[in-house]
């Protein structure tokens, strides 16, 4: 096992033992990497099932397909909700932007966005890596912390879909790593680097516009430039948010004002405390071993050192991961600290592992002993090293095991979960928000997050479920009124509305229902397909009184309710 480090420079030694513990810690790394190769092998196969399934997988992501596809013809997705098709998007636009030209070439599939969302999380991951081989050069470390964040399960269950958000933190990371090495290029040269820094500043812009959560990574590359120089920091966030401004203003004048009423006043969502407290307990017992070494990491550099970057952005990212307890959001929005976590855990065992090799055990005795004790000195300094190693290997198992989590639809991936002492599947009822409820069913898919829909990768079964919705859609004229819009899609029809947005700004009163309630009253549309029953209050209400369930399709563990005109009597 390659530390890193030329031969020349590792500990010199002779004994049995001290070579012993060095090979149980190269054992022990290589388990790791292993361990932490095999999430990314289970990432991958779940990423291309994904890409194979043509409908939702998660609720939404037919939304950020069709937002692609107005981009894709030149316009855009931010419209007047009051009126058919009662659609709008609640995204900036720079991942669909992105994806654009691969919908305009092979058309509105969902495979384009996951694919380019799949590639995000392994853009990111490098990124990771890379800030950790600057400093530690030891290439096993760096790519236990890149692939440590590969094998998050909220970065395994949202990284291969067709949403945004991984994409944003794929440039918070980017730029976050650029900025340490170009403070740390600027301080070993004596010399600033304007360039770079526009370059970083590009690459918090493109966060931005792929989704407003971002300005927490803005806020903490910026706090980190005051703290070091407080005019630079002055001197580039005024046109930093002058141009951030003008584009915000320009897509507002360009949409007639429907940019800022879609993205901003449709995102003012009601905080639930229970689900940020439950979702602040979950990520902290999934990533013990991340989130304890980069606290106490960023403690030493705050008593010992200057506050890097890393740490800024891990402290300000964890605080930010709050709006995860907003309705409508979830783990994705703890992505940022993960990532921030696993480059200061990388940093922090780089830095051990140098201490280890360099330190002198007894420096803080008595001098007369150790001027007599160079045998004992030199035997506990060998020593060092080694025990770092196989603590720090150690620590990545912990933490492989704490994120445990493996599909188990084939015979090799359940003799797998079998073999490691793991149950080989979980008993969950399928979601029912419009229809009687149903009896657990056996899920091939186990999860240390718990009971998940997410994660388990779609089957045939799901497939022909979707085309089977799509069907009964297709024995009417008209498009669906659903709240996945991948149905329509498939069926080559419009896609009408965007239920999560309809009741955001139900509940801020800022969306006139008076033609959808009336076109659902006049029964215009010769299919219901409910999932959630995410839209308000008075559109459910219409549909209750106007149409009556005449399906029942179960797919990916939500039965949707297929719902036709009820009869005059």
């Amino acid at each position: 096992m390659n530390d890193g480090l030329p031969m020349a420079s590792k500990p010199v030694t002779d004994s049995r033992l001290e070579k012993a513990a060095l090979g149980v810690a190269r054992v022990l790394i290589g388990l790791a990497l292993l361990a932490f190769v095999g999430y990314l092998v289970v990432y991958t196969i779940y990423a291309v099932q994904l890409f194979r399934f043509p409908f939702d997988y998660d609720q939404g992501e037919g939304f950020e397909l069709m937002d692609t596809v107005l981009f894709s013809q030149g316009e855009w997705p931010y419209r007047d909700n009051d009126h058919y098709p009662f659609y709008s998007s609640n995204y900036p636009p720079l991942f669909h932007v992105i994806i654009a030209p691969l919908v305009l070439v092979f058309g509105p599939h969902y495979w384009t966005g996951r694919l380019v969302s799949y590639l995000g999380t392994l853009i990111t991951a490098l990124a990771i890596g890379y800030g950790v081989q600057r400093q530690s050069k030891r290439p096993w470390l760096a790519a236990l912390a890149g692939l440590a964040f590969l094998a998050s399960n909220y970065v395994y269950h949202v990284g291969p879909l067709f949403r945004q958000h991984m994409f944003m933190v794929m440039f918070e990371t980017l730029a976050v790593v650029w900025l340490a090495l170009t403070v740390e290029k600027e301080e070993h040269n004596g010399r600033t680097y304007p360039k770079r820094l526009f370059m970083v500043l590009l690459l918090l812009l493109a966060a931005g516009y792929t989704k407003q959560l971002a300005y927490a990574t803005v806020a903490a590359v910026f706090i980190f430039l005051f703290i070091r120089n407080p005019r630079r920091a002055i001197v580039w966030a005024i046109p930093f948010a002058a141009v951030t401004g003008l584009i915000f203003l320009w897509i507002n004048w360009a949409t007639d004002g429907y940019w800022f009423l879609n993205t901003v006043t449709a995102n003012l969502n009601p905080f639930v405390p229970g689900q940020a407290q439950a979702l602040y307990r979950q990520w902290f017992s999934l990533h013990k071993v991340l989130v304890v070494t980069a606290v106490l990491y960023v403690i030493y550099q705050l008593y010992f050192e200057r506050l890097s970057v890393y740490a800024i952005w891990f402290g300000v990212a964890a605080v930010n991961s709050v709006t995860a307890g907003k309705w409508g959001a979830g783990e994705s929005y703890f992505a940022t600290a993960i990532a921030a976590s696993c480059l200061l855990t990388g940093l922090a065992y780089g830095r051990l592992l140098n201490w280890s090799q360099t330190h002198d055990p007894t420096q803080h005795v008595n001098r007369i002993i150790r001027q007599t004790s160079f045998t004992i000195r030199n035997y506990l300094g060998r020593w060092l090293y080694p025990l770092a190693l196989i603590t720090i290997a150690l620590l990545f198992l912990v933490q492989a095991n704490l994120v445990f989590h493996l599909p188990t639809h084939t015979p090799a991936l359940e003799t797998v979960a079998r073999t490691l002492g793991k149950p080989t599947a979980v008993w969950i009822a399928p979601q029912t928000s419009c229809s009687a409820p149903r009896a657990p069913e056996r899920i091939p898919y186990v999860d240390a997050a718990g009971v998940s829909l997410l994660g388990r990768p779609p089957n045939a079964a799901d497939t022909a479920a979707g085309k089977a919705i799509a069907a009964q859609i297709l024995q009417g004229e008209t498009a669906a009124f659903g709240e996945d819009a991948g149905f329509n899609f498939y069926a080559g029809r419009d896609v009408v509305t965007n239920p999560t947005q309809l009741l955001n700004l139900y509940h801020n009163n800022e969306v006139d229902l008076t033609e959808m309630v009336a076109m659902l009253n006049q029964q215009a549309f010769d299919t219901i397909v409910l999932r959630a029953q995410f839209y308000p209050p008075p559109v459910l209400e219409m549909i209750g009184q106007r149409y009556e369930t005449q399906a029942l399709i179960q797919m990916n563990g939500f039965v949707y309710c297929i719902m036709r005109p009820r009869e005059e009597p």
